[in-house]
């Protein structure tokens, strides 16, 4: 199929199935620590524990997830399996029984974890495989990124509204989701073109060897790790900061849906900015956006809740861009590959990496942003804001993400001839 003759229809068909796969992302990491310490009653050590230790297999298993994908070749029957795991793993555990324990978290969270992460492999490689221009290829993933984030700011507004206590919400938010899967589902599978047929054709399986030995995607892996610490160390904290920082704890919600509107909203805009001026160069300034939020936040104080809303708005719009552009470069450099005759064409182990990156990003900042600002004396319900732990809090929250940020411009800066005229 022409890239310029994809209907727009298309397009929405395509990205639909993204709105439930971040709307089970939200309580699989959010909330489950939660219902598993306080209704289930298991100690908190334990959870954490087990939370870390099958977050850190699910991620690992990612890449041999997507080596496997190739080999198989089929990206919608492989979705197909893995849909059905991911909806019935999240709703039992979200509804553990009444005697549910360290076993029933263990099996829910492998069968969920499986689910997804050979769900959002399939997926994310299927989008990369359904456009061959790369303009197609960021409006592709533009609309996977909409969705995306309509489906968190619904699973974030959801658990108040079905119900009072965090149980009964968790399983009614479990129950939920399987409707919504099936809907977006079916409306994926109808709709959204097939992959492109030199791209859909089963691999041999390209060695997760050859995916590192490619220099263009570990300069792009680099530059999305090192900046991928700096958005995740903010959402690690962000709570903390809104409640003891700023003094404002019953506005988290609020601040939160803000944010990841501002993100969906602007994603059209990233979207035309890339057309005219190249992904490169707009992931660039979305990152200039980011960086001036962070500092920006580092200087407010209790109650200053107007200026941080705005600083929600300015980030989440810079996340737009951070969700759509990277993984457009990521298609754009595997659709290079094909062209060219190589090996490259395996999206499935590409994708199996950049999950892996990702994942291991969110469990890298919790363990560098925690330890920190409770090493120099941070304490949950500080009030007192000429307190030391609670200036540690801020700078952790604002500045250490913005250097980080800056070290990612910069390599991205050094390295973007690899990336325009071909990608851009």
């Amino acid at each position: 199929m022409s890239a310029a003759a994809m209907p727009t229809r298309q397009m929405v068909a395509y990205g639909a199935l993204g709105f439930p796969l971040a709307f089970a992302a939200l309580p699989l990491y959010v909330h489950v620590p939660n219902l598993y310490a306080d209704s289930v009653g298991l100690p908190l050590a334990l959870v954490g524990a087990v939370l870390l230790l099958t977050r850190f297999a699910d991620a690992l298993i990612d890449p041999l997830l997507g080596q496997w994908s190739d080999r198989l070749g089929n990206r919608r029957r492989l979705i197909l399996i893995a849909l059905p795991l991911l909806g019935l793993g999240l709703a039992a555990l979200l509804a553990p029984p009444a005697d549910g324990g360290t076993t029933w978290l263990v099996l829910t969270l492998a069968l969920t974890f499986i689910g997804f992460s050979l769900a959002t492999i399939n997926y994310h490689a299927w989008g990369a495989e359904i456009g061959e221009t790369p303009q197609e290829r960021v409006r592709v993933t533009a609309a996977r990124e909409m969705f995306a984030l309509g489906g968190v700011v619904v699973a974030a507004a959801l658990p108040s509204l079905l119900a009072k206590d965090v149980a009964t919400a968790m399983q009614h938010l479990g129950w939920v989701f399987i409707p919504i899967l099936a809907l977006a589902a079916l409306a994926t599978f109808a709709g959204a073109p097939p992959a492109n047929a030199a791209a859909g054709t089963t691999q041999q399986g390209l060695p997760l060897s050859a995916v590192f030995a490619d220099p263009r995607f570990r300069r792009l892996l680099t530059v999305l790790a090192v900046g991928g610490i700096a958005s995740a160390i903010p959402a690690t904290l962000v709570l903390f900061f809104i409640a003891d920082v700023l003094q404002l704890q019953e506005w988290q919600g609020l601040f939160l849906v803000i944010y990841f509107v501002c993100g969906g909203l602007a994603l059209p805009g990233w979207v035309a900015l890339a057309r005219r001026y190249g992904k490169v160069r707009t992931w660039l300034a979305s990152m200039v956006l980011a960086i001036a939020s962070f500092v920006w936040a580092f200087l407010l104080g209790p109650g200053d809740g107007l200026a941080f809303a705005l600083i929600c708005a300015a980030s989440g719009a810079a996340l737009g861009a951070e969700l759509a552009l990277p993984p457009a470069l990521l298609a754009d450099l595997l659709a290079d590959g094909r062209r060219k005759g190589r090996a490259a064409a395996g999206a499935g182990a590409y994708f199996g990496v950049w999950n892996f990156v990702n994942k291991f990003n969110l469990a890298l900042a919790a363990g560098i942003a925690l330890p920190l600002v409770a090493l120099f004396g941070y304490k949950v319900g500080a009030g007192d804001t000429a307190n030391q732990g609670l200036f540690a809090l801020a700078a952790t929250y604002a500045l250490l993400p913005a250097a980080i940020k800056v070290v990612s411009l910069l390599l991205l800066w050094r390295w973007q001839h690899h990336f325009e005229g071909r990608t851009s």
